[in-house]
C-alpha cells in the first residue's frame, strides 16, 4: 500500500468505476493513477525538525500524514477520526516510524495564533480551516492547482468545486468555480454558490451535469 495515503480516505466515497482514475491528495502532495504513485512531496528533513520543535514547545496535537500509515495524536472522539481511514487499511503509528511526511495538520495547541504565527515564517504552505480549528500545512509550493500544473492541466481549462481555504489556488486559476457552503475567501473567485441544506448532494450532482454539458 505505500506510496497511496492519497486514497486511503478517497476510495471508499468514490464509485468503483473512478478509483483507476487520477486522484490527487494531501492537498497536491501526492498524485495517483491506476493505484500507482505519480507524484509525491515530501517535507525536507530540516523543515520537519523545525516543525516537531514546535508542536513540542506550543504542546500541540496532530495528525501527520505519511505515504499510507500516519500519526495521530488527537483526542478519541475528534471529528476528524471519522473519515481518516474507513476501511481501517491503516495504522496510527509514532511519527518516528513515517518514512516520508507530506502533510501536517495541527489539532489543537496551548497558544494556535501564536503557533500559527511561528509556522508562517517557514517555506510551507498553510492554510488555516477557521470552522475545525485546524491548521494545515503542506511542503513548501505544493497545493492542489501546482499539482494539477505539473500533471499538464492548464489554467482557465478546468472546472472545480471547493468549499475551503485549501481551494482557493484552484479557483484562482479554474474556468469556472463553484463555492459550496460560504467561505468568506473563496467569494471573490466563485461563479455561482451551493448552499449546505438538505439537498447539497442533489444540487451538486446536478450542477456537475449541468457544467459537462456546458463545458464538455
Amino acid at each position: 500500500m505505500s506510496g497511496l495515503s492519497i486514497i486511503r480516505d478517497m476510495l471508499p466515497v468514490l464509485p468503483e468505476k473512478y478509483h483507476d482514475r487520477m486522484l490527487i491528495g494531501g492537498n497536491g502532495s501526492l498524485a495517483a493513477k491506476g493505484r500507482t504513485m505519480v507524484q509525491v512531496h515530501a517535507f525536507p528533513e530540516a523543515q520537519l525538525r523545525i516543525i516537531f520543535n514546535l508542536i513540542q514547545e506550543y504542546q500541540a496535537t496532530y495528525l501527520i500524514d505519511g505515504e499510507w500509515d500516519y500519526a495521530y495524536t488527537g483526542g478519541p472522539a475528534h471529528p476528524i477520526l471519522r473519515n481518516l481511514d474507513p476501511w481501517k487499511s491503516a495504522k496510527n503509528v509514532p511519527v518516528e516510524a513515517l518514512k516520508q511526511i507530506i502533510k501536517v495538520l495541527i489539532l489543537s495547541s496551548r497558544d494556535m495564533d501564536r503557533l500559527g504565527d511561528e509556522l508562517a515564517g517557514l517555506d510551507v504552505v498553510i492554510h488555516w480551516h477557521t470552522k475545525e480549528g485546524i491548521l494545515d500545512l503542506n511542503p513548501p509550493n505544493v497545493h492542489k492547482w501546482s499539482t494539477l500544473e505539473k500533471l499538464g492541466v492548464e489554467k482557465n481549462r478546468f472546472v472545480v468545486f471547493g468549499n475551503d481555504s485549501n481551494d482557493i489556488p484552484l479557483f484562482r486559476n479554474a474556468l469556472h468555480a463553484v463555492r459550496i457552503g460560504d467561505h468568506a475567501g473563496l467569494g471573490e473567485y466563485a461563479a455561482e454558490d451551493i448552499r449546505l441544506d438538505d439537498d447539497v448532494e442533489l444540487n451538486i450532482q446536478n450542477k456537475i451535469i449541468e457544467l459537462a454539458e456546458r463545458f464538455g
